[in-house]
Parts: C-alpha cells; structure tokens; sequence
C-alpha cells in the first residue's frame, strides 16, 4: 500500500511539474496580433478618421465618385497593389461593377506601417470582405521599395 501512495505522489508531482513548464514555455511565445480583432479594432479607428469621409461607414463610396470597397478586385485583390494606393493615392478612374468612379484619392504615406497594415486588414474583413490580413511587415517592405 505505501508503494502505491509513493507511485501515485511521484505521479502526481511528475504531471505538476510538466504542465508548470508547458505553460512557462508557452508564456515566453511572442502574441502576434495580425488579423486578430485588436488589429481590426485598431483599423475601424483608423478607418473612421481617414477613410470614413470619401467610402463611408458602410464602404459603400460615393456614386461616380469614390469607390465602394465592398468585394472589388482593387480590396480583395494584390495586397501590395492596395498598399501602394494607399501610400501614393489613386489619380484614374476607375471601372468597378459597371460604374466609373473618377475622384482622386489623396496619400496617404503619413500613416505609420502598423496603421496602414491595421486599416487595410479592417476592410479586408470587413463590409463582407473575406479576404487575408495585411501585416505590417508587407507594408514595411512596400514602402522601402515604392516606386509609382
């Protein structure tokens, strides 16, 4: 009988010991935040101040003006082609679902690259976009190499 409580104490300190290191070693992981509701939170306030004004609170634009970002190749599409509108403007017309949108889009390039990741990844999942996140470093890397 004391065999079987020692067994069962080593046992039991053993399991202890292993879940204690397993939550210590998953504390020390980085948290990545990229597509995660902070980052859309953080793009709606962005999209709020910056954006709001010319695409509206539901993205929807303005007719024959500003271009809705409701399921068009331009959101869904390359991210680093968005990236780069976003950091240089957009100065053509534009064709989207049979309508010409011909409002120039001013740049944006005073946003910080957290900002522009974080606004792109909000209408990237939002307005019933499901399309990837936009991560900082995609427009780190955009930006040290824009050329229009």
């Amino acid at each position: 009988m004391k065999f079987i409580k020692v067994a069962l104490l080593s046992a039991s300190m053993l399991l202890f010991f292993t879940c204690l290191k397993a939550q210590v070693k998953s504390a020390k992981k980085p948290v990545h935040h990229t597509g995660s509701a902070v980052a859309i939170a953080r793009g709606k306030i962005v999209y709020t101040s910056v954006c709001l004004a010319c695409h509206m609170a539901d993205g929807g634009g303005v007719q024959n003006m500003n271009p809705p970002l409701i399921n068009t190749s331009y959101v869904l599409g390359d991210k680093t082609t968005l990236i780069k509108i976003v950091l240089n403007g957009f100065k053509e017309d534009v064709q989207i679902n049979g309508q010409t949108y011909s409002n120039n889009m001013t740049p944006h390039s005073d946003l910080k690259d957290q900002q522009i990741a974080d606004v792109l990844t909000y209408v990237r999942k939002s307005f019933g976009n499901k399309a990837s996140a936009v991560t900082t470093m995609e427009v780190t890397k955009v930006r040290a190499a824009n050329t229009k």
